[in-house]
Order: C-alpha cells, then sequence, then structure tokens
C-alpha cells in the first residue's frame, strides 16, 4: 500500500488491539486479508451514547470484520468496521492465548504487508480455540508455522552441524539462528527429544506432557530470538493469572 491516497471497503480483516486517541478516537491495530496488517483511525469512536452501535461498533478482537477505510500516509481513517458472519466467542480460558496470538502478529509481522496464508492460519487458529481445542497443542503449530510464513522457519529434521536426519531416540541442543546439535553427552544445557522435533516439524499436534513442556521451551527459543530483546506482555498477564490460581488452589486446601 503506498503512501497516497487510499480507498479500501469491506476487506476481511482483525482487530489485533485498539487504545484510546485523544477525547472521542481510538487507534486501531489491525491485520487485514489482503493488506496485512496496518495502523489506523477510528474517529468518534468513543463518542456516541452509552448503548449505541454506530459504524465502529464492531470493533472486537477475535470477530471477522469486513473493514472499510480511507485517507493520505501509512495510517488510514476507518470508514466502518461491520461483523462478517457470526460471532466468535473465546472461552474464558482461552482469552489469553488469544492476546497471545494477537501479540506475535503485532511484534513480528512488518506493515502494510499482504500475508494472506498467515491470515488463513490464525484464523484456523482461533477457531480451533473457540472450539475448546487444548490450547498447547494448537499455539505449538502456530508459532512453528508463523515462524516459516515470516522466513524464520526452524530445521527441526535435521541436524545443523552434519546435515544429517533427525533421529528419534536422540536428544538435540538448539542454538537460535543456527539449529539443532546432537548430545552425545549428558548436558545441563536445554535438550530436546529427536521424536518431538520431529512430530513438531511435520506439523503434528503433541499430546504428552513431556513433549509439550519441551516445543514450549524451543518455540520460546526461537521467537525470543526473533523478538530481539522485546517483550511479550501476553506472558507477563499468563504468568501472573498462572500465580493467582496456584494461590486460590492452596487457599483451597488450607481450608478444606
Amino acid at each position: 500500500m503506498n503512501a497516497g491516497a487510499q480507498r479500501v471497503s469491506l476487506t476481511p480483516g482483525y482487530v489485533l488491539h485498539r487504545r484510546p486517541f485523544r477525547d472521542t478516537s481510538l487507534i486501531v491495530e489491525v491485520f487485514a486479508r489482503d493488506h496485512g496488517r496496518l495502523t489506523s483511525f477510528a474517529r468518534g469512536a468513543r463518542g456516541g451514547k452509552p448503548g449505541s452501535t454506530g459504524r465502529f461498533a464492531g470493533l472486537q478482537s477475535f470477530q471477522r470484520l469486513l473493514l472499510s477505510w480511507q485517507g493520505r500516509g501509512e495510517a488510514p481513517s476507518l470508514t466502518g468496521a461491520e461483523n462478517d458472519g457470526p460471532p466468535l466467542f473465546l472461552p474464558a480460558s482461552q482469552w489469553i492465548s488469544g492476546c497471545y496470538l494477537n501479540e506475535l502478529l503485532l511484534k513480528l509481522t512488518a506493515l502494510h504487508d499482504p500475508q494472506p496464508e498467515l491470515f488463513s492460519l490464525y484464523e484456523t487458529t482461533l477457531l480451533q480455540l473457540a472450539s475448546g481445542a487444548a490450547a498447547e497443542p494448537v499455539l505449538r503449530v502456530f508459532e512453528k508455522r508463523l515462524l516459516e510464513l515470516l522466513g524464520f522457519g526452524l530445521e527441526l529434521d535435521v541436524e545443523a552441524e552434519t546435515g544429517e536426519p533427525v533421529a528419534a531416540d536422540v536428544r538435540y541442543r538448539f542454538a537460535p539462528g543456527e539449529g539443532l546439535y546432537r548430545m552425545n553427552a549428558p548436558s545441563q544445557a536445554a535438550t530436546f527429544a529427536g521424536s518431538m522435533l520431529l512430530a513438531l516439524a511435520a506439523g503434528e499436534p503433541l499430546q504428552d506432557a513431556q513433549s509439550l513442556l519441551e516445543a514450549r521451551a524451543l518455540m520460546r527459543l526461537a521467537i525470543d530470538h526473533c523478538l530481539e530483546g522485546r517483550e511479550l506482555r501476553s506472558r507477563t498477564v499468563a504468568r501472573s493469572m498462572a500465580r493467582i490460581g496456584q494461590a486460590k488452589n492452596i487457599g483451597e486446601e488450607l481450608q478444606g
């Protein structure tokens, strides 16, 4: 999209983030199927009377929308947002996972770079979370595919040093930006089972607890390398929620 006059009507997209701007408006980060991620202004979006609808009533996260905008420069003005299909409701337990997806897109994608395949992946992942699918296997597949589509693909089925295929019964060390190294002796460094690596490479959902733990650690190393020191707020929130949950469980046990 160039910096000249723009007019886009009814293009499929999602809201990734929104924040107040001045007295009555919003700054809205959207991810559109045919236009990629962009920053836009929803002028007057907060100026309506309580309970009123208006043309920006549909600016909610995780809902597929038909978005319209116009203007000059890199940040156009939204002129409309309407639901594209029935509402999508994420269970409360999956809300933070949805926020994590949005934050990954915000931090790792480039502005105005159309990513229709990534749009489809994001949409499919939201539908899986909304259906009640276990978050951990779904998120690991999303993370791996996201990095591939953005050019940060992981070679999880080949050893970095030798080019030999990964063996299911061998453990490996992962070096971000380099790849996998066979561990022939015990090590204090984090290592990963070849069987887990091969399953993740094939895009197969992981089920057993140990594989899921290792896959989460592996993908965190890879994503942190791409983030280059930037923190993900959704991780901080998830950790806080986990601590609250642990404290609640302990309290219930003490009272029981």
